[in-house]
């Protein structure tokens, strides 16, 4: 039986993306194997693999996020750094015939070239197109300019060079792998007609069977279903949620689904309509495939599920590959950009009515869903993962 091994991070925006590919190579007869933290086994085992567990250094709370991009590529280094070692003790004598990796896995691709096997990236997010390294130039030489960024760069090439690998740049290693998996639409995908089709390969979004979230069940007399979500991590925006509320409660026909995350309590809102539900959280996707329009913060797992269902969206995004997100829903023309610092509950409600009434806007997303429900996918990410997969070890 082929073993394929499966690396990440405690992180459902780096687990979620992969694991219904997880499942479709289990129920083809595959080990697959999949190192993780224990706080996932549950996740992990419910795809079908085996859990080999690490210890992740990564902060658990939105707390120990906080800092510059500088601190937190650090924070991504250090646990790199801590992980190759338990990588290689799990995995000693059980070697696997292919290494599956997330961005954040990347000490999988170390023991790849390491013991010879063949090593697949799976990205949840935008991947590098030609001239990538120069259009990111002034960026990096802004990091390298800062003390922190120079040592940053320095102890990556250290570790790297001291771990055997290759290839000893640090944004070469991380952005460059030899094979990848894009698991997000092609559409969100930065400067997509200059990606090398012969490493990337676009299949996502590999959504899946999500019924063991739940269900969600539009509510009689709701004309029209909006759902407001910021994520999983950066949900402490109780004042946000306010503004949303008094932005879309009193919206004839409209209801409203408001996901606060686990850090706000729902007294903080204040007194709700019966038009607005509200939650710490929500089977997204079932809500979504109902739905007429989302407020999001523009995550990659959340634009890809509002593509996925053909709903406009309103991008508040928070952090990270957020802001890139956000500009490209509005340059697909399926989206509008907000400040949630900064936005009205007018503001808000303005571009709900925008969207959702914009003939243009309707007709995009339909276009953009069809596209997606017809390309990509569990099993097309399979049929190229088991084509990698060396000749003597295929099912």
């Amino acid at each position: 039986m082929p073993h394929i091994a499966m690396v990440s991070i405690p992180a459902h925006g780096h687990v979620n993306p992969s694991l219904e590919i997880v499942r479709t190579l289990v129920a083809r007869g595959h080990r697959v194997t999949y190192a993780n933290a224990t706080s996932f086994a549950g996740t992990v085992q419910g795809a079908g693999a085996e859990l080999k567990p690490y210890e992740s250094t990564l902060p658990t709370t939105n707390d120990g996020w906080a800092g510059d991009d500088i601190d937190q590529v650090t924070l991504f280094l250090d646990d790199a750094i801590a992980m190759l070692p338990q990588l290689r003790a799990a995995y000693q004598d059980d070697r696997p015939d292919l290494f599956l990796y997330d961005i954040a896995g990347a000490p999988a691709r170390i023991l790849a070239e390491e013991w010879g096997v063949p090593a697949i990236q799976l990205s949840p997010t935008f991947v590098a197109w030609d001239g990538y390294e120069q259009d990111m130039a002034p960026m990096i030489e802004a990091m390298r300019a800062d003390p922190r960024g120079a040592e940053y760069y320095r102890r990556f090439t250290a570790w790297l060079t001291e771990s055997g690998s290759s290839v000893i740049d640090g944004p070469a290693f991380m952005g460059r792998p030899e094979r990848s998996l894009a698991l997000i639409p092609r559409a969100l995908q930065m400067n997509a007609d200059r990606v090398d089709p012969a490493v990337y390969d676009f299949v996502g979004p590999i959504l899946g069977d999500r019924s063991a979230q739940g269900t969600w069940s539009r509510p009689a007399g709701a004309e029209k279903v909006l759902l407001v979500s910021l994520g999983s991590a950066f949900t402490k925006h109780p004042d946000f949620y306010r503004r949303a509320v008094a932005a879309f409660g009193s919206l004839p026909g409209w209801h409203t689904v408001l996901q606060i995350g686990s850090q706000v309590d729902p007294a903080e809102l204040g007194e709700v309509p019966e038009s607005v539900e509200v939650h710490s959280w929500v089977p997204q996707l079932a809500i979504l495939e109902q739905a007429d329009a989302f407020l999001t913060h523009a995550g990659m797992g959340g634009s890809s599920e509002g593509l996925y269902c053909g709903v406009p969206m309103i991008a508040a995004p928070q952090a990270a590959d957020q802001f890139a997100n956000a500009e490209q829903l509005a340059a697909l023309g399926v989206g509008r950009v907000v400040d949630s610092a900064t936005v009205t509950a007018d503001e808000l409600r303005k571009a709900l009515l925008q969207l959702t009434s914009d003939p243009a806007v309707a007709a995009r997303c339909a276009e953009i869903r069809e596209e997606l429900r017809t390309n990509g996918g569990a099993d097309r990410a399979a049929d190229l993962i088991e084509a990698a997969l060396p000749a003597a070890t295929t099912v």
